[in-house]
């Protein structure tokens, strides 16, 4: 696809301005202006589809010189090159026109020959510039790059203003699991499937784009007319270049209606309209719409303030028992974080712990929590109360922190206690990934004192030989798995099973989410350890707990304090 080169020219006097649009009109599309301020409206509407400007500097209204500071102070603007054109050839004013940001300079009487010259000498260095810092093909696929489809979706937003436009973007569900079993090579030959397929269907109409590993964006025409046969077609094609594996993909649709939108964010929304269908089985596309606005901006709301809030205090630390369930003791908590928010109120995780796992501000969260609960911890030994231990959640980006040792030794140290009363749990979004760091830095936590949990065991992302290569303590079974169980007449489900193989394993056994008399019974029955769950009691405030604690601080109601600061319930087992 062939840009068009425009030249904008910016001349008070009108004779001299036709003298310049007659030699450069056989080679470019020439853009008139009688002063600065003209000039600026011109390359508000146009931007980055100008290829250069000449300028002169004596006018009315806003002068050259103006005009050059305004053109450089605008990140959008300050790459397209200016050549000035004056009547003065003193050294002074070249210098002057230079150093205001000028890139080349030209005396009047105007030489046709010379004039073309340096403008087609000044073009192809600057579109030979961009090449060298923007490349424009995707390496794999063939289409655009990222960052070039979003440049030559501006052009052409810009260069056909009267043109309804929309972006579509695809998204190839579990794409991760096909490199996984095919191998990366195969998962490449799939997205040059993808490719091929959307340039052919966009012939002329169209242009394509890579975003990311597995995300493509297509500006094209707007129609009113989108189909599931459409995308369903589009697949089985994909399918049938791809050995007939039965990929999914996912399509969402933006159209454009404000074009001050950036490009960035309209892709953005497509994508947002592809991944809330993911999943879900026969729906192949969906289109951008205010309540998917909704949550994209509350999404952006949530990012905004996060770090306002944590300088704040606006994260509270809730508090969830544990029960011991051969006698009913209180055996500890699990720590869990609100959000207390000046304007929305009190914001469960579910709100905003996804957000922050993805945009990476989990660690920051996580470590507030390590500490609250290490002083938490060091103010009720102070004040004499059971030597319990809390649970916290360690998640996948923790994990792979290099420091992550070194920061909870220093947590326990610094608040005098023993790496036993802080229980590590680790989220399922990392032990699906049994790497050797991840059993590496687990081991090393685990022999420094720490207790570790495998939360969330039985989801379907955790497996039975996950239990012979991670460094645990204590299984914690999944709220589904035990509700599913719970169904299945006694000794027909597999609960007292993993039970078994935990004690053989020296692990202790959690189950969470009990909620009813019949799962407490069932699970007391089968052996299991420990519970947590609304049965017992929800999440609460500090405050709340330490009423619960202290209510059972006798030795006749609750466990007393092990000399030596470990206490009995969840100590590893030999």
């Amino acid at each position: 696809m062939l840009l068009e080169r425009k030249i904008l020219v910016v001349e008070d006097n009108e004779i001299n301005r036709a003298a310049l649009c007659v030699i450069l009109s056989s080679q470019y599309t020439v853009l008139e202006a009688e002063n600065g301020e003209q000039a600026l409206s011109l390359l508000e509407k146009y931007r980055e589809g100008i290829s250069l400007i000449l300028l002169d500097i004596i006018m009315p209204v806003m002068d050259g010189y103006t005009f050059l500071k305004h053109l450089k102070a605008d990140q959008r603007l300050n790459s397209i090159p200016v050549i000035v054109t004056t009547s003065n050839n003193s050294e002074a004013d070249e210098v002057a026109a230079l150093s205001n940001g000028a890139t080349d300079f030209i005396t009047k009487p105007y030489r046709s020959q010379v004039i073309l010259h340096r403008a087609a000498g000044i073009i192809r260095l600057r579109e030979t510039s961009a090449l060298i810092h923007q490349i424009q093909y995707d390496r794999v696929t063939g289409v655009y790059s990222k960052e070039y489809f979003y440049q030559q979706v501006r052009d052409i937003l810009f260069r056909n203003p009267d043109v309804k436009y929309d972006i579509l973007c695809s998204d190839i569900e579990d794409f991760k699991l096909i490199n996984d079993i095919f191998g990366m090579a195969a998962g490449d030959r799939l997205l040059r499937q993808v490719a091929k397929l959307c340039t052919q269907r966009l012939g002329d109409h169209g242009i394509c784009g890579r975003l990311s590993a597995d995300q493509f964006a297509c500006l094209l025409e707007h129609r009113e007319d989108y189909a599931d046969e459409m995308f369903t077609q589009s697949d089985s094609r994909i399918n049938s270049g791809f050995g007939d594996q039965n990929v999914i993909m996912k399509y969402g649709i933006y159209t454009v209606e404000d074009r001050e939108v950036p490009i960035e964010q309209m892709c953005d929304r497509a994508l947002l309209a592809a991944h809330s269908i993911k999943g879900k089985y026969g729906k192949h596309f969906a289109l951008y719409d205010d309540k998917l606005r909704g949550t994209l901006l509350r999404r952006q709301a949530i990012t905004d303030g996060m770090e306002t809030a944590l300088a704040t205090g606006q994260f509270e630390v809730y508090l969830q028992p544990k029960y011991q369930l051969r006698d009913g003791r209180l055996a500890g908590a699990e720590a869990l974080v609100r959000w207390n928010h000046p304007e929305w109120g009190l914001q469960p995780p579910g709100e905003f712990i996804p957000i922050f796992e993805r945009n990476g501000f989990i660690t920051k969260l996580d470590q507030y929590v390590w500490e609250r609960v290490c002083a938490l911890l060091q103010e009720w030994d102070r004040k004499g109360y059971p030597n319990i231990n809390i649970s916290v959640n360690v998640s996948r980006m923790d994990i792979y922190n290099a420091n992550l040792a070194d920061v909870l030794m220093g947590l326990v140290r610094r608040h005098g206690l023993s790496p036993s009363r802080l229980h590590l749990e680790i989220t399922e979004s990392a032990y699906t990934d049994t790497s050797r760091q991840l059993i590496e830095t687990l081991g090393a936590l685990r022999k420094l004192g720490f207790v570790i949990e495998m939360d969330d065991f039985g989801s379907g992302y955790s497996s039975l030989n996950m239990l012979t290569e991670m460094p645990i303590d204590v299984l914690k079974l999944d709220m589904k798995f035990i509700q599913t169980e719970i169904t299945r007449p006694a000794g027909q489900g597999i609960l007292r099973f993993i039970v078994d193989l935990a004690r053989w394993m020296k692990l202790s056994v959690v189950a969470e989410g009990v909620e009813t008399r019949e799962q407490l019974e069932r699970l007391q029955n089968d052996g299991c350890d420990y519970a947590q769950g609304y049965y017992f009691a929800k999440p609460m405030p500090v405050e709340n707990f330490v009423s619960i604690l202290t209510a059972q601080a006798s030795p006749e109601t609750m466990y007393a304090a092990k000399a030596g600061g470990k206490d009995e319930c969840f100590s590893r087992k030999g």
